[in-house]
C-alpha cells in the first residue's frame, strides 16, 4: 500500500498527516507561536523552521521518509494553471518564493520537495488555489484593466466532485455541477463535464461569508476609499477579515448566529438570510451558465453543516437541481487523494 505523507501550512499552524493508502493513520496539528513566527521577514522565510518541526514529529512516530511513496503539498498562490497534480520542481518553488500573495499556502511545495529531494521520493501540490480553466467569456468584468480571475477553494471542490462523481456511477466529465464551498467566503464553483468553468473569487465578488464582503457596490466602494477615513490597507481589512457577518453581527462563528436567531434577535434572523439569499443567486447564475444542466448542487464547506442555512438555500434552488451535502473540508486527505491518482496511474501528473 501506497505511504504518503501530506503537509498543510497555515498562518499559525502546519497540519501534516500520514496516509496508508487512503486510510490516515495520524493526523497532528503542529502550532506556532506567533511571536516565533514574527522573526522571519517574510512567510516563505519560515520553511526550514517548519520542515524541523515536520521532521521532529516524523521522528517521534517512527515515520521513516525514505519509505514513503510520495510527499505532497498544499499548493500555493502560483501562476495560473490547470486542474490535477503536479510534480514540484524548480520553477514552482521559485514561484512560490516570489509569490506577490503572503499565503502560508506558499510554504507547501517548499517544504514537500525540501522533505522529499534527498530520498529520491515524487513531491506534489494537487490544484492549488489558482487553479484556473475558466471560459474565456467569463473573463471579462466590464473593465479590462480588471479581469476576473479564478480563485476559489479548488482543493476541496476538486476532491468533492470527483468523489461524488464515483458515487453516481460515472466519471467527474460525466456531470454538471455546482459547488458551494461555504467557508469564511463562499465560492462558487460551476463544473461543466469536469472542467471549472466559472467561479465567483471570495476575495471580491460573490456572496458575503462569514469575514468577507464577497461583492458590493462598486461606486459606494469607490466613495469610502476616498473618504479620507481609511488607508488602504484598512480598506482591504474590511472586505477580507472585517466584512460579512463580522461586520454585521460581530460573530464569525454561523452557530453563535444562530443561537442568536434561537434568542429571537430578529436582525441576526435578517443577516443569516441575507447570506443565503446571496448565495443562492449566485447558484442561479451558475445555473445560467449552465443552459439549466445542472445534474446536483453541492454544497460543502463548515457552513453546509448547518441545516437552517442548508434548508434556506434549498428552497430556493430545488427547482434546479437535488442538493446534495459534503458538510466539512478533507483538504488532507483531498491532497492524499490527488497523490494516489497518479501512483495508481488513474491521472498523469503534470509537469508546472
Amino acid at each position: 500500500m501506497e505511504k504518503i505523507l501530506v503537509i498543510n501550512p497555515g498562518g499559525t499552524s502546519t497540519k501534516v498527516a500520514y496516509f496508508d493508502g487512503e486510510k490516515e493513520v495520524i493526523r497532528e496539528v503542529i502550532r506556532h507561536d506567533v511571536k516565533e513566527l514574527s522573526k522571519f521577514d517574510r512567510v516563505t522565510d519560515q520553511y526550514k523552521f517548519r520542515r524541523d518541526l515536520i521532521l521532529k514529529f516524523l521522528s517521534e512516530k517512527g515515520i521513516d521518509i525514505e519509505k514513503l511513496s510520495a510527499v505532497v503539498g498544499r499548493g500555493g498562490v502560483l501562476r495560473p494553471v490547470e486542474s490535477g497534480t503536479y510534480i514540484i520542481n524548480e520553477k514552482m518553488i521559485n514561484d512560490s518564493k516570489n509569490s506577490r500573495f503572503e499565503h502560508a499556502s506558499n510554504l507547501g511545495p517548499i517544504i514537500a520537495y525540501e522533505l522529499a529531494r534527498p530520498y529520491k521520493i515524487p513531491a506534489y501540490v494537487v490544484d492549488p488555489v489558482t487553479v484556473d480553466e475558466m471560459d474565456d467569456v467569463a473573463r471579462l468584468s466590464g473593465l479590462k484593466e480588471i479581469p476576473r480571475e479564478s480563485r476559489f477553494h479548488a482543493l476541496n471542490v476538486r476532491m468533492t466532485a470527483i468523489e461524488r462523481a464515483k458515487k453516481k456511477g460515472g466519471k467527474l466529465s460525466d456531470f454538471n455541477f455546482i459547488i458551494v464551498h461555504i467557508g469564511s467566503g463562499s465560492s462558487v464553483a460551476i463544473l461543466r463535464k469536469g472542467r471549472v468553468v466559472d467561479v465567483t473569487d471570495t476575495s471580491s465578488e460573490g456572496p458575503f461569508g462569514s469575514d468577507r464582503t464577497g461583492g458590493v457596490p462598486c461606486m459606494g466602494l469607490v466613495d469610502m476609499c476616498y473618504s479620507g477615513k481609511y488607508t488602504k490597507k484598512e480598506i482591504k481589512k474590511k472586505l477580507l477579515g472585517e466584512g460579512g457577518l463580522i461586520n454585521y453581527l460581530g460573530l464569525n462563528d454561523i452557530r453563535d448566529v444562530e443561537k442568536r436567531i434561537d434568542g429571537g434577535d430578529a436582525y441576526a434572523k435578517l443577516v443569516f438570510e441575507a447570506m443565503a439569499y446571496q448565495i443562492t443567486k449566485t447558484i442561479g447564475a451558475g445555473a445560467a451558465v449552465l443552459n439549466g444542466a445542472v445534474d446536483e448542487i453541492i454544497l460543502t464547506g463548515g457552513g453546509a453543516n448547518s441545516k437552517r442555512l442548508v434548508s434556506l438555500i434549498e428552497e430556493r434552488v430545488k427547482f434546479i437541481a437535488p442538493i446534495y451535502l459534503s458538510p466539512g473540508e478533507e483538504e488532507l486527505k483531498a491532497l492524499c487523494l490527488g497523490a494516489l491518482r497518479v501512483l495508481r496511474r488513474e491521472e498523469n501528473a503534470k509537469v508546472y
